[in-house]
């Protein structure tokens, strides 16, 4: 149950980064067409938050089995084999959201050793790069913990 509502903080948070970056266009198309200064830094922010909103948003569309699924041919299955599809499918998209947590946190560990900051607020690169090792890992987790449940007779 504490893991549930651990893997439930990726809605608060992109949503929490969602209400940021609508106040923050918002805020820079103010000053910029009515005050005539716009915010230089707010092109960067708002790069930074699009990619946390994906990833943490992505990982509650795994949870609530809301990402695309072509399952036509799946249907026309047995119960039985239907579930067993389901089970290698659920492995499979497991094991390759780890693989890309893995070479997403190489990539984000590179931008640490090269020191790459943005150009105007000079925000670590890392900082940004982590987003998608972190987002990749809260799906694999939502997918094996919800799929197990699914499976298993419980509700999604």
């Amino acid at each position: 149950m504490k893991l549930k509502k651990l893997l439930s903080l990726d809605l608060i948070i992109s949503g929490f980064f969602m209400g940021v970056l609508i106040a923050l266009t918002f805020l820079g198309v103010i000053l910029r067409y009515c005050i005539s200064k716009p915010l230089i830094w707010g092109e960067e922010v708002q790069l930074a938050l699009i990619v946390i909103i994906v990833f943490f948003a992505g990982a509650a569309g795994f949870r609530h089995a809301s990402h695309i699924a072509i399952d036509f041919i799946v249907d026309r299955f047995s119960p039985k084999n239907q579930r067993r599809t389901e089970i290698a499918i659920a492995a499979i998209s497991s094991l390759i959201l780890i693989y890309f947590a893995a070479q997403g946190a190489l990539l984000a560990h590179q931008m640490f050793e090269t020191q790459r900051t943005t150009d105007i607020l000079e925000i670590p690169y890392f900082l940004h790069y982590l987003s998608f090792p972190i987002g990749c890992l809260l799906m694999a987790l939502n997918l094996i913990v919800y799929e197990k449940e699914r499976l298993s007779g419980g509700t999604k």
